[in-house]
């Protein structure tokens, strides 16, 4: 997917929400655990009840990792529904990846030829050859983490840099934008610190962001929208465990559906 297609999707929806589809099988309803897949059930109903509020998904794979073998398959039953039911929607691998330039080049096999996301989460801090791999890949994105949303983020990303004078953070931003340009790379900024949107707007106007942590980790959408939007929207707003998990019975699907609609209409407000 490009940059214009995923601008209209934004603009046709009213919307920059992105669903986390972080389907922990111990918490899903009991109900779906007669099913021959219940973690893929289980997301396919939460697909079918919000896909028109939102424009991405995004599975975090540690909660199909887990599962060996069944959590794979869960994770690309999946990522084909999406593909064949929904494919105007963005899809993202939250792996967080990085490693050495070969080790990298399979990872991103997996994720972009194998199970044909869209996108993926990378790690930047093995520097640009862990990331160029990824960047091969025609309309596929590099999601760079740039500033996290837990409270260990202060532990390396704000440490300032002796000859720069840059914050750890900052530098990140600053060199890897020589890497790729607003068309193939976006970065995650955590909605709990929403302030420093700003000073990531002064360095990449331009790109796009992913923002987790609307929700249960309790940022605030107006604050994200306040500081991130820029001309294009330029944002993708993660909500997890407040949509996917708002109800645990049956009606676990049109609960979800109207926690992103609450989220959608909020965002409407601003576009």
């Amino acid at each position: 997917m490009n940059r214009k297609q995923l601008i209209e999707q934004i603009r046709a929806k009213k919307s920059f929400l992105c669903i986390g589809l972080d389907s922990e099988l111990e918490k899903i309803p009991k109900h779906l655990l007669t099913a021959q897949d219940p973690v893929f059930e289980f997301n396919k109903q939460i697909i079918d009840a919000t896909h028109h509020l939102a424009v991405a998904y995004k599975p975090n794979t540690a909660f199909y990792e887990y599962r060996g073998i069944k959590g794979w398959e869960s994770l690309q039953k999946t990522i084909e529904y999406l593909n064949q039911n929904y494919p105007e929607i963005f899809t993202i691998a939250d792996a967080k990846r990085g490693d050495i330039g070969n080790t990298s080049k399979m990872y991103a096999k997996t994720f972009f030829s194998e199970m044909n996301f869209h996108s993926v989460t990378v790690a930047p801090y093995m520097g640009k050859d862990s990331v160029s791999p990824f960047l091969e890949f025609e309309n596929k994105w590099v999601i760079l983490l740039a500033l996290t949303s837990n409270s260990g983020a202060f532990d390396f990303q704000f440490k300032e840099l002796k000859e720069s004078k840059n914050k750890l953070f900052e530098e990140v931003l600053k060199i890897s934008q020589t890497w790729a340009d607003p068309n193939r790379m976006m970065y995650v900024s955590g909605a709990t610190k929403a302030q420093y949107l700003s000073d990531l707007r002064k360095i990449i106007p331009h790109h796009f962001l992913l923002v987790p942590g609307v929700g249960a980790q309790g940022g605030s959408l107006a604050e994200v929208a306040k500081y991130g939007l820029n001309s294009d929207v330029g944002l993708l707003v993660n909500s997890s465990r407040g949509i996917i998990f708002a109800s645990q019975d049956k009606d676990f699907a049109q609960k979800a559906q109207n926690e992103a609609s609450k989220l959608q209409k909020e965002m409407a407000t601003f576009l």
